[in-house]
């Protein structure tokens, strides 16, 4: 082993990290121009297919592979990793007639795959390998070959798995999103999928998850001087109150923004009825609707507050922009 290492100078390690982005770059976009019939017909078998997508490999390549069976899993195509060594000791009877084995494999050659592909094909299920040899016994042996080859590694020595473990991973996306598309996977689904995530939030939230409702609800009723108005929309907080009849049916709207307007108009607070003054046919929302609708719906009409009804249209709940800026949907 060699002594303490050298430091290298700044211009050769940005040249170096040029070198490595420019020869993956490169990687990528051959397999581009190799993509044939075969890539086709790997989709076409895994949509075919009854069971499961099994991804197995073995160092780097297992590394991959992992990373594919999840991306598939998230994108509706059930999928799960086995790891090559452990699939001949017992793991292989994850492994039923109705799946799909894509094998990872850049040398095609590795011992642990090859031990298990017989058995695997044996049994009925079918085998895609991803190498970087055509000629290679897995590639022999695969219903579909998808070529992963490369020029050179990135690795100065042309020895440790870089452009070739880049090329295999964008292959692998390549596939995953191929089988989205085919199946129809929508965001909604990924929502499903990913409910702890960002957008999980935004499309699986509910007017109702996020939405005040109860005492919490500012209303008055149509009768109502503007002074008790003001005293509900100090009570509740929320900038609003809604004016309703005896039958929890919204006549109507009064905001901070009426207020400025009652304030300008030398309105007498003591005598005049809110009725007067409030502004009518407010919008309003369902609580079965999306919150993300809410939020579109604050935003295309630049007001902070929507007043929410049930299906016969009674007011049961409000929310605010700030609501739903706590749920974080926005």
């Amino acid at each position: 082993m060699s002594s303490a290492p050298i430091a290298a100078p700044h211009e050769r390690i940005l040249e170096l990290a040029r070198r490595v982005l420019e020869i993956e770059a490169n990687a990528v976009h051959a397999l581009a121009d190799r993509l044939d019939a075969g890539f086709a017909a790997a989709v076409a078998l895994i949509l075919a297919s009854k069971g499961r997508v099994i991804v197995s490999g073995v160092g780097k390549s297992g590394h991959i592979g992992r990373k594919f069976a999840a991306t598939l899993a998230s994108t509706g195509t059930p999928a799960y990793f086995v790891h090559a060594a452990e699939a001949a000791h017992g793991d292989l009877g994850m492994i039923t007639a109705d799946d799909v084995l894509i094998a990872i494999s850049y040398s095609g050659s590795g011992e642990e795959l090859l031990k298990i592909v017989p058995l695997v094909k044996r049994q009925g299920a079918r085998l895609i390998a991803i190498t970087g040899n055509p000629e290679s016994p897995l590639a022999r042996e695969a219903d579909v070959h998808l070529d992963g080859s490369v020029k050179e590694e990135a690795c100065p020595l042309n020895l440790a798995p870089t452009a070739s473990t880049t090329a295999a991973l964008a292959l692998s996306d390549a596939l995953a999103v191929a089988l989205l598309d085919a199946r129809g996977f929508g965001a909604e689904d990924f929502a499903r999928s990913h409910p702890g995530g960002t957008l999980g939030r935004r499309l699986l939230t509910h007017v109702s998850d996020v939405m005040r409702s109860g005492k919490a609800v500012p209303q008055v009723p149509e009768n109502a001087l503007l002074a008790d108005a003001l005293m509900e929309m100090t009570r509740a907080g929320m900038g609003m109150t809604a004016i309703v009849d005896a039958d929890q049916r919204i006549i109507g709207i009064y905001t901070d923004g009426d207020l400025r307007r009652s304030l300008a108009g030398n309105c007498d607070f003591t005598t005049a009825r809110v009725a007067d003054v409030m502004s009518r046919g407010p919008k309003t929302i369902q609580a079965e609707a999306l919150a993300v609708e809410a939020a579109e719906i604050m935003e295309t009409r630049r007001i902070s507050q929507l007043l929410v009804t049930n299906r016969d249209g009674r007011l049961i709940g409000a929310l605010n922009h700030h609501d739903l800026m706590l749920a974080k949907v926005i």
